[in-house]
């Protein structure tokens, strides 16, 4: 054994499962497979290519299968899927707690989930079906319905000698929900208040009834939200008459802050979070294509902008030489200000009352970047060419381009959120079009009228 499979890297683990599997030797690794959680074992699958991956996931017995594919990104397990028996579906996914079984069941075939559906008892097939009402992105979605509860009138003793004659507590359980007797949430009584408070005093006298619910209907975002600012490790989830339905623990809100990140980062490049590193190459080409075509559009149509301005290019070889100069600075400089907006809006600190503020901030951020760095570049292109005018022409355009710049990367994303499209998504390929058109057009425009 190389070391401890604790301590073992995500590429290391690669490298191990490529060459068992390519000795046909899985068996080596049994051990130290079955210690890493499933989040890890998803994760060493999904860096496979698909024809290890379709090896070592036949090797998992099923009961592991079955913590295994809620793990996985839609796109892998759709291909993993794919690779398998109905009869073998039916099995893996029955074992799945009913909000991961939901999970599977939406992106299954519709014969494939009714099946399911069937083979489950009377109270399993209700409680996946409950899950599968609730909106995609909503707290009844990402809920476990697996909580504990306790009435108000129980002494912390009884409470305590219940919970020890448990087999196991739900993960994370910091606190039990106490519900009155038709099942409306009152509170939380933390595990920590039970073991150390007076075993004659009732629930009702230690619970905290400042630890409010939230509704089902609630959006993942707003829960991340709840969670940062209150510091929880759970929180309960009521339905519309208040009755207790569920909870979310911050695991749960980690998982949902991991797809965000993906969603962002890869949306910038047209890609979905989803998206399979290992899948075929046609059906990628065709993802990112798209991406590419839309791109082209726009950089034609900053060369049709230098196309106006050929004569003088003609006349003046150093404005190609320096034309690069100022559109790439204001692409940097209108995508720090993109950034920092899509990430407050993210994180909703940005509202009408002081987007006023923060469009003066950056729009000064801009233009004091753009003195110091114009001055700095105008200094350097004089004692380049020795040629005071072209000096500062360049100037006068750069500090243009960063106050534009400045500008769209705080209205781009509003003016997209407002339209009802993703700013993670377009904003970039919109911001980079104009700091071209404007960076091009100011330097080349300002050439033609003071150089020739």
């Amino acid at each position: 054994m190389v070391q401890n499979s604790e301590f073992r890297r995500g590429e290391e683990w690669v490298s191990l499962a490529l060459s068992a599997i390519e000795r046909e030797c899985l068996h080596e690794l049994e051990n130290d497979l079955s210690s890493l959680s499933d989040t890890d074992l998803a994760n060493l699958l999904e860096s496979l290519p698909p024809e290890q991956r379709a090896i070592l996931w036949n090797w998992f017995p099923e009961p592991r299968k079955a913590g295994l594919l809620t793990h996985l990104h839609d796109e892998v397990r759709a291909s993993i899927i794919d690779t398998m028996a109905e009869e073998n579906i039916v099995s893996v996914v029955q074992a799945m707690p009913a909000e991961d079984m939901a999970e599977v069941i939406d992106e299954l075939p519709a014969d494939v989930s009714e099946t399911i559906l069937d083979s489950l008892d009377a109270d399993n097939r209700a409680r996946v079906e409950r899950v599968l009402a609730y909106e995609h992105g909503t707290a009844g979605r990402l809920m476990s319905l697996n909580v504990l509860s306790v009435g108000p009138k129980v002494t912390l003793g009884d409470v305590l000698r219940w919970l020890r004659r448990q087999n196991a507590l739900p993960i994370n359980t910091d606190a039990l929900m106490v519900v009155n007797d038709e099942g409306r949430y009152l509170g939380k009584l933390m595990i920590s208040a039970i073991v150390t408070g007076d075993p004659a005093l009732l629930v009702e006298q230690r619970m905290d009834e400042d630890t409010g619910a939230i509704s089902v209907n609630t959006a993942e975002h707003d829960v991340i939200g709840i969670f940062d600012r209150r510091e929880l490790i759970s929180i309960a989830v009521v339905d519309e008459a208040g009755l207790l339905i569920g909870r979310i623990t911050f695991d749960d809100v980690i998982d949902v802050l991991k797809e965000e990140a993906d969603h962002a980062l890869l949306k910038s490049a047209g890609l979905t979070e989803d998206e399979d590193l290992f899948a075929a190459a046609l059906p990628s080409a065709k993802r990112r294509g798209i991406w590419l075509g839309i791109n082209l559009v726009t950089v034609f149509l900053a060369a049709w902008v230098v196309s106006q301005f050929e004569a003088v290019l003609g006349q003046l070889v150093a404005l190609a030489i320096l034309m690069p100069v100022v559109a790439s600075m204001g692409g940097i400089a209108g995508s720090q200000t993109l950034t920092l907006t899509i990430r407050g809006m993210a994180l909703d600190q940005i509202a009408s009352g002081n987007v006023r503020w923060l469009t003066r901030k950056e729009v000064t951020v801009g233009i004091l970047n753009g003195a110091v760095w114009a001055l700095v570049v105008s200094v350097l292109v004089y004692l380049w060419f020795e040629n005071a005018g072209l000096a500062l022409v360049i100037a006068a355009a750069l500090m243009l381009n960063l106050f534009v710049a400045a500008l769209c990367g705080v209205g781009i994303p509003l003016i997209l959120k407002r339209a009802g499209a993703d700013p993670a998504l377009s904003g970039a390929v919109i911001l980079t079009t104009v700091t071209d058109v404007v960076g091009f057009f100011s330097f080349l425009g300002l050439a033609s009228l003071f150089l020739t």
